[in-house]
């Protein structure tokens, strides 16, 4: 080791205590008071560890009880991340363990007045100011996914956190744990918003597409995405510059498109994801007649000059493909079938192609606190029959004639009969591509659903719903 006296720090322990709000996750926080340390800031229940013989995990259930009265067991502890921190004007070292819980008995208050005057509940993108730097550094690294960060302010720094002086510096896990995009995507992502402070990694699981959400040190939010092929990239590119931004604030803004990485960045669009969203049935009805509102304004889009005047036929290439890996879960029956549905499109009169969004679904849909609706995710795409956006929300019409009849109300019409006749075509090729694609990344709700679509199909439920368009019983 060096020469010198060996370096020791104070060790404290910080509570990120999360829950989920009307309005996403949020955090508690306490403001300062008195005569401590940052009066007047908010921070984190926080302390230090009390003397050699108590550990940290011990340390955070003490002082969570002492501050908050909230009684969390050790058990139900999870580490965020590690901060090594320096205080601005010559303050000292220490080393800061932030530990995430979501379970805990009681409800949060004030116990020690003399150095806290209130504690309240903030949403992520909501936080209050002025917040101690240290505190918002913690937050921020924590968010990031990594597990060890440092924070060294300097001399003339302020306490308070301050957008325009970025001292935090991310310290990622070995192997694949990064939880930024590569370098090169960060250096693009940068040059268009500036110093971004925290990535998080909202991709789905079960696409190779990855989006990041940005921030950069104004607070100011973005999304990356690095598309799984330049297919995807182009439309999806494509679908930004020359028909979304007619959605208005339906739709995200592109901010800046690289071919050669693949990667684009988008404004961010306000709401929650309808995915896994529960609601009242009306207001269930309320959300698809403004979901065939969207569908219908999204058709309505001006074509691309290039774009062909009507949908072409289902190629049996693909349909050869989609079988192939589809085959070891089918039933008896199951691929004769769609071989027949299929065929029956090659008679079938050519319809108006239409812009469309290629991948409607309520995981691509967020619902705005006014009830709007917002739309997210174009790689998909493409010029097509209108039906193609119908094919993943027939799942929500099984059994719920008014969300049907909600939908179609707000797209204005009833499909035609020609259309009626393609939709069964592309639902049995959406369930066996959705087999194949399910059983080839080990998704087995994607194999599921698949399966059941071409169940309903096959019992003559898809075939109803689509005679029924106009006006009928779809069950």
């Amino acid at each position: 080791m060096s020469g010198g006296e060996r370096h020791t720090v104070p060790v404290d322990v910080h509570l990120i205590a999360v829950r989920e709000g009307q309005k996403g996750p949020e955090v508690l926080l306490s403001r300062r008071a008195g005569t401590v340390y940052a009066a007047g800031h908010w921070h984190f229940p926080s302390g230090h560890v009390d003397g050699p013989f108590e550990d940290v995990v011990t340390a955070l259930v003490r002082e969570t009880y002492e501050e908050t009265g909230l009684v969390v067991e050790p058990d139900d502890v999870r580490a965020a991340v590690t901060v090594h921190h320096r205080a601005p004007a010559g303050g000292g070292a220490r080393v800061g363990f932030f530990f995430e819980v979501r379970r805990w008995s009681g409800t949060p208050d004030v116990k020690e007045p003399k150095v806290c005057d209130t504690v309240d509940w903030f949403a992520f993108d909501a936080l209050p100011e002025p917040m101690v730097a240290y505190c918002r550094a913690g937050l921020e690294a924590y968010r990031a996914g990594v597990p060890i960060a440092v924070h060294f302010q300097e001399p003339g720094d302020t306490i308070g956190h301050d957008p325009a002086v970025d001292r935090l510096r991310l310290v990622p896990a070995p192997g694949g744990g990064e939880p930024r995009p590569a370098r090169e995507v960060r250096e693009f992502a940068e040059r268009a918003v500036g110093r971004i402070t925290a990535w998080t990694d909202v991709s789905w699981a079960r696409t190779a597409s990855r989006v990041w959400r940005a921030q950069n040190a104004s607070g100011g939010v973005w999304f990356v995405k690095i598309h799984q092929n330049a297919r995807f990239h182009g439309r999806e590119v494509a679908a930004l510059r020359e028909w979304v931004p007619g959605l208005g604030s339906a739709g995200p803004r592109l901010v800046a498109a690289d071919a050669t990485l693949r990667a684009i960045v988008l404004t961010a669009v306000e709401g929650r994801p309808l995915h896994g969203m529960v609601l009242p049935s009306d207001e269930e009805r309320q959300v698809f007649r403004a979901i065939g509102e969207l569908a219908a304004r999204i058709h309505a889009s001006p074509l691309p000059a290039a774009a062909p005047g009507t949908a072409p036929v289902v190629p049996h290439a693909k349909v050869e493909r989609h079988l192939e890996g589809a085959r070891p879960h089918l039933r008896p029956g199951d691929e004769e079938y769609v071989r027949s549905v299929v065929d029956s499109a090659v008679r079938l009169p050519p319809v108006d192609a239409v812009v469309t969004h290629g991948d409607l679904q309520l995981r691509n849909l967020l619902r705005a606190d006014d009830g709007t609706l917002r739309v997210f995710d174009f790689e998909r795409s493409e010029t097509q029959s209108a039906v193609r956006d119908l094919v993943r929300l027939l799942d929500h019409f099984e059994g719920r004639k008014d969300l049907y009849e909600a939908f179609f109300d707000g797209y204005g019409r009833p499909l035609t009969e020609d259309e009626r006749a393609r939709l069964l075509v592309e639902t049995a090729l959406d369930a066996v591509s959705g087999i194949a694609f399910g059983s080839k990344t080990g998704d087995p709700e994607l194999v599921e659903r698949g399966r059941r679509t071409l169940l309903r199909c096959r019992a003559g439920a898809a075939a109803r719903a689509s005679r029924t368009i106009d006006g009928g019983d779809p069950r």
